[in-house]
């Protein structure tokens, strides 16, 4: 074993092996894996090996396409088979509901190219005769699913990484990892001490320990999981002989099961309610390749619907249940990128689909590491996105709702109960008294939306139009006509202090620091010119000479970001950044009698003239130290107020007695971005992600390419020069009882045009026969290539996608945000869009002016 590398894998299991061969492959030979026992010897080597495309977020799906199409890529450097099954697969919808969010999975499927169909229960029988069609209502085809065999697909990864130049060391523990001034790691083994500029901590059922040996604990949890395996079955070598094919994937939302064929038989595994984690505190060193003892009785329930929905099963006899641990994170995605506070120390952890995610996660962090940017948005699998909330036993009470949930269908109003309250601003109890109805916003309790007095807080979860509906437009009327008050503490909170902060916040912003007493909006980029972040900064007065600037933006990204603000500080410490978190909570009061409140509680003047709009000042409100800006995400006049936790039931009993005569009203996060839509005002992580410029983003007017050199200004600059080739617009939609809730295609009426926008098909498809045997639609499984099917109809075709949007109540409009090509993001003619909703698609049109207030006069008055 050498002493010295430039980067250490700590993990021998599919995703280790993964990262390995993308690092050699991206010319990084001075790598070397090291393993404490042998390759596969943690969750690989008894996973069921199913792989699938599809995924809750479009960009992680896109890795999971990437990782699918890769496998003959490593078998034919390797020379080791991965023994691919492409058999596709059915996802079997048994209610309406569960058939509305297989046509939302559809549509999201129609930009990324994904050859999906919707299809009936006959169909489905078809390829799975093993089934009872009556009990489902429909169902969606994917050709992109199958298994293989995951020791020979994690053996492929390795050796041809070794082929590569990697080394890999087996049978040797690390037991400790410190880390040198200058960075550098020693990573201590049992065989020695190698030196390394990057660990990548791939560890898999251990990762939570190697996190610890550096201070780290991850939201990582092991559970259990079973799948049985059938002896050989008649049904089944029939139906091979006779159609010379294998029986596709099923997947039972209904039964919480998913089950393939396995030889001659089936394999059926179930994500059961009553699941149990595995090692809850820590991992033991010496489990290895064990099994854990069976308990049919805990799936019993979930085999009972499965037996009833696919009878041919039952009488199956079987042969082996396999139970072993996965590991999950809290939301069931995995763990990747550098960790916050550290230096050069990755994870790459909690990949429970390793299988399906595998090579996409090696593919992101590698190029993550060598150059820079990970090449995709993974914000959905971004170790950065969870807080310190994210302790031990909420992780392990939110792994099991996610384990248990993993087949249920999430509503997008659905706010899941496991591990709450965690985080409390001290007006929770006096929200819950006000009859709100509370939502979990980067682990914070935050009021969504307030109940009527005598009704129940409690959300109706559907994909329509629900119960909140009328209460949320009598919350956004009442603020625009008078004035209403919501909590803002969810809101993530920074100070940068020291001589030369703002030549610090000049360097990572693309718009001009504010002067003293004022704010500014402001992107900031990587350095490829990508959307990173995005904030509202106020120069406040200096403190001890040194100058001083608060900044707020989006909750959850405080980690996010703050790894970025602290790769770039100077060495000296001249500049510091502090986080406030909920060590600073926020109110804010909009509607054209702010003002006036305001004024009732303040000893200031708080004319036009004296706080003008995006003013800051440091004054007492209602009695309590604050800070104030003018400035609100409602577009409307308004004052955001924050202040420390002690006083935050002071200054909102002083505002709720102050308005009354002037018919205050509360108001929720869902108010403000019904409110936010009516001023065309994108939200960061929906309309503002790394992997839009901010010309695209439509940010032109925060953009000062001419102020200095900022960090990602070329890439800008070069972007402005040549127009960008997507923007962000606004529209507006002919709904009906339902409106968008991001990723729905767009459809434009373009004729036989390409606006080269729609991410072409994957390929890699499997063709779909009928039960003769007989293919009953196009696709080139051996060319690799299929058709562009579901994203062209006539003359019209899929040209951008919805990131978010919602019911404007104010100007009684349904409306959404997304990305169209460039060349049509300024052509508001009727009859040119339409969007897909719940499989409908309804006609839509841009609004390039935002219908409230289109000329910003009420936000300045």
């Amino acid at each position: 074993m050498k002493s010295h590398a430039k980067a250490v894998v700590i993990g021998g299991g599919v995703v280790g092996c993964s990262v390995l061969y993308h690092l050699a492959k991206s010319g990084w030979t001075d790598i070397m894996l090291i393993e404490r026992s042998e390759l596969t010897s943690g969750s690989s080597w008894h996973a069921a090996g199913g792989f699938h495309t599809l995924n809750g977020d479009p960009n992680v799906a896109k890795l999971q396409a990437y990782t699918v199409q890769l496998y003959k890529e490593i078998e034919e450097i390797s020379g080791q088979s991965c023994s691919l099954h492409l058999t596709g697969g059915v996802m079997m919808a048994d209610t309406p509901e569960r058939m509305d969010f297989l046509r939302l999975a559809h549509a999201k499927g129609r930009y990324l190219g994904m050859d999906t169909e919707l299809i009936t229960p006959s169909e489905a029988k078809a390829m799975f005769p093993l089934m009872d069609e009556t009990n489902f209502v429909g169902a969606m085809w994917d050709p992109v699913e199958g298994h293989l065999d995951p020791s020979g697909t994690t053996h492929a990864y390795a050796k041809a990484a070794r082929k590569l130049g990697a080394e890999i060391v087996l049978r040797n523990r690390v037991v400790e990892l410190t880390q040198e001034v200058d960075g550098t790691w020693n990573v201590v083994t049992e065989q020695g001490t190698v030196k390394a500029e990057h660990v990548v901590n791939c560890g898999g059922l251990w990762a939570r320990e190697i996190g610890r040996m550096v201070g780290v604990e991850l939201p990582v949890l092991a559970m259990e999981h079973m799948y049985l395996l059938t002896e050989p079955m008649p049904e089944v070598e029939e139906f091979n002989k006779s159609t010379g094919r294998e029986m596709i994937g099923v997947l039972d939302f209904k039964g919480e099961i998913y089950t393939r064929q396995e030889r001659n038989g089936i394999l059926l595994g179930t994500y059961e309610k009553a699941c149990k984690p595995w090692s809850p505190v820590s991992t033991p060193w010496d489990f290895g390749h064990e099994l854990l003892q069976p308990d049919i009785d805990r799936i019993a329930p979930s085999l009972e619907i499965g037996f009833k929905h696919f009878p041919g099963i039952e009488k199956a006899g079987i042969k082996q249940i396999i139970n072993g641990p996965f590991t999950f994170a809290l939301d069931g995605n995995p763990l990747v990128g550098p960790v916050q506070g550290l230096t050069n120390f990755w994870c790459a952890c909690a990949v429970m689909a390793g299988f399906s995610q595998g090579g996409g996660v090696g593919l992101a962090l590698s190029n993550w590491m060598v150059h820079g940017d990970p090449g995709f948005d993974v914000w959905g699998m971004d170790v950065a996105r969870f807080g310190e909330w994210a302790t031990l036993r909420y992780t392990n009470a939110k792994v099991r709702e996610n384990y248990s949930r993993r087949f249920s269908i999430r509503f997008p109003n659905e706010e899941l109960p496991a591990a709450r309250p965690a985080q409390t601003t001290p007006l929770y109890d006096t929200m819950l008294a006000n009859n709100a109805v509370m939502g979990d916003s980067w682990g914070l309790e935050t009021p969504l939306w307030f109940a009527p007095r005598g009704s129940e807080p409690k959300d109706v979860v559907s994909f329509h139009r629900s119960n909140d509906f009328r209460p949320i437009g009598e919350e956004v009327r009442a603020t625009r006509a008078r004035v209403g008050v919501t909590e803002i503490a969810n809101f993530a909170k920074y100070e940068v202090s020291g001589p030369g902060a703002e030549d610090f916040l000049n360097r990572l912003m693309t718009n001009r620091m504010p002067k003293t007493g004022r704010i500014v909006l402001t992107p900031m980029l990587n350095e490829f010119g990508r959307l990173i972040g995005d904030f509202t900064i106020a120069k406040a007065g200096p403190r001890g000479g040194e100058e001083r600037f608060m900044i707020w933006g989006s909750s959850a990204a405080q980690k996010y970001h703050m790894r970025w603000f602290e790769k770039h500080l100077p060495k000296d410490g001249s500049i510091r950044i502090h986080r406030f978190d909920q060590t600073l909570v926020g109110l804010s009061i909009a509607g054209p009698k702010s003002r006036d409140l305001l004024q009732k509680l303040v000893d200031v003047d708080m004319s036009t003239k004296a706080f003008r709009f995006m003013d800051f000042r440091e004054m007492a409100v209602g009695g309590a130290p604050c800070m104030v800006n003018r400035i609100t995400y409602t577009g409307d006049l308004g004052y955001e107020i924050w202040m420390a936790p002690a006083y935050q039931r002071l200054v909102y009993k002083a505002i709720k007695e102050a308005g009354e005569e002037f018919g205050l009203v509360d108001f929720g996060m869902r108010a403000l971005l019904s409110m936010r839509l009516e001023k065309n005002f994108p939200t960061w992580f929906r309309e503002l992600r790394p992997i839009y410029g901010p010309f695209e983003g439509s940010m032109d007017r925060f953009i000062k390419l001419e102020k200095n050199d900022f960090i990602g200004r070329e890439a800008a600059a070069k972007e402005q020069a040549e127009g960008p080739k997507l923007r962000r617009v606004s529209f507006i939609v002919d709904a009906a009882d339902a409106d968008v809730m991001g990723d729905e295609p767009i459809w434009a009426k373009v004729g036989g045009k390409d606006y080269g926008t729609v991410e072409k098909p994957h390929g890699y498809g499997a063709p779909r026969f009928d039960a003769g045997g007989k293919e009953v639609r196009g696709s080139n499984a051996a060319e690799g290539a299929s058709a562009v099917r579901g994203i062209v109809d006539g003359d019209w075709r899929v040209v951008g996608w919805v990131t978010s949007g919602g019911y404007a109540h104010y100007v009684e409009k349904s409306m959404a945000q997304g990305y169209v090509p460039a060349a049509l993001a300024e052509n508001e003619s009727a009859g040119l869009f339409e969007i897909e909703i719940l499989g409908h698609r309804r006609p839509a049109r841009i609004n390039v002016e935002p219908p409230f207030d289109p000329s910003g006069e009420k936000m300045r008055t």
